[in-house]
């Protein structure tokens, strides 16, 4: 029986120096030649360390694959300070980060702008990873529902092919998580909401969770059926940690301890 691989991405953020990234991607990549096939990493360093992170990846082919933050909606042009998708692609990214609440919140991205963005991203071959989550006072309005729907809406193209993300804005760095009955819910509405945004079998569109995955949330948070992966902030930052996060997404090892210089 074929298993769809469960994707665990890191995020970087606005960390990493020259040797120190190089260190932690080629610690990681060292550690992914050992998990088995039905887990891919995808490492999104900031963009100065996209060509450091490259060359610690090569040779992993789709066991660890590079990311990037964000991309613009323009192929070239008078934009300082930005870099396009096709710029992403020509130092070998394969996937983007985009419409984070990070960059929804700091720099007032709104849906209609991060479509534009997927639509780029997807011109220029990579897979774009869109984020949606509520915040805090959403969620206790009621409105999170109602939140969601408006961002998958606004945020995705008709025929998207990527990935969906779903960061509750309130657990972003809190190390606050929802319980496992409650994120099951919401990724079983966000897969509804999928089904009739793009009127198709939304099976092909994994649904990851990101808000404070930790190593020690993620046997429980991967366990759920529904979940395509997992998208992982401070936590990556540290070779050990992040794959013992990756270890807990393989079926074949998460019912077995944790093996290796990554056991606790």
């Amino acid at each position: 029986m074929n298993v769809t691989p469960k994707l665990v991405i890191g995020n970087w953020k606005m960390n990493g120096l020259r040797e120190a990234s190089l260190q932690l991607a080629t610690a990681v990549a060292e550690g992914a030649r050992s998990l088995p096939d039905d887990v891919r990493m995808v490492i999104c360093p900031p963009f100065t360390q996209l060509d450091r992170v490259a060359e610690a990846l090569e040779g992993a082919g789709a066991s660890l694959m590079l990311g990037a933050q964000d991309c613009h909606t323009a192929v070239s042009g008078a934009h300082t300070g930005d870099i396009s998708a096709e710029m992403l692609a020509d130092t070998g990214v394969r996937y983007v980060l985009l419409g984070h609440s990070e960059r929804r919140q700091a720099h007032g991205e709104n849906d209609a702008l991060i479509r534009q963005k997927v639509q780029a991203a997807e011109a220029a071959g990579l897979i774009p990873v869109v984020c949606i989550g509520e915040t805090m006072a959403e969620r206790q309005d009621g409105r999170a529902a109602t939140v969601l729907a408006s961002q998958i809406d606004g945020s995705l193209t008709d025929n998207f092919n990527g990935v969906l993300a779903y960061e509750p804005v309130w657990a972003i760095g809190s190390g606050v998580t929802p319980s496992r009955e409650e994120l099951e819910r919401t990724l079983l509405l966000l897969r509804g909401l999928l089904q009739s945004r793009l009127k198709m079998d939304d099976i092909r569109v994994p649904i990851l969770y990101g808000g404070s995955v930790t190593p020690a949330q993620a046997p429980t948070i991967l366990s759920i059926g529904v979940l395509g992966g997992v998208l992982v902030g401070s936590a990556s930052l540290e070779a050990r940690s992040f794959l013992r996060i990756a270890e807990a997404a393989s079926l074949r090892l998460s019912s077995q301890p944790l093996s290796g210089p990554y056991r606790s």
